[in-house]
């Protein structure tokens, strides 16, 4: 299934425990459904190195509705090159 949020995209919380932050999309895994939220569902993870660590969790996909799309980076071709430079 394709999905129409994307890695960079600004997304809103609509349910659950963070209902109303927003963040941007800092990963998906399109197979589970499941996307990772920067600020959202942060949970304390313990590292023997680094000691504890605050990260993100992976929350539904259902669950956050799209505020604002990732920029689209325009590619550079030959044709667009040319234009710039005369």
């Amino acid at each position: 299934m394709k999905l129409k949020i994307k890695k960079g995209a600004t997304v809103q919380v609509i349910t659950g425990s963070d209902k109303g932050k927003k963040g941007s999309v800092l990963a998906i895994d399109a197979a589970k459904m499941k996307i990772l939220v920067q600020g959202v569902k942060v949970q304390t993870h313990f590292d023997k190195k680094d000691g504890l660590l605050k990260k993100e969790g992976f929350i539904d996909y259902s669950n956050v509705k799209l505020v604002e799309s990732a920029a689209k980076e325009k590619k550079t071709t030959k044709k667009t090159a040319k234009q710039k430079t005369a």
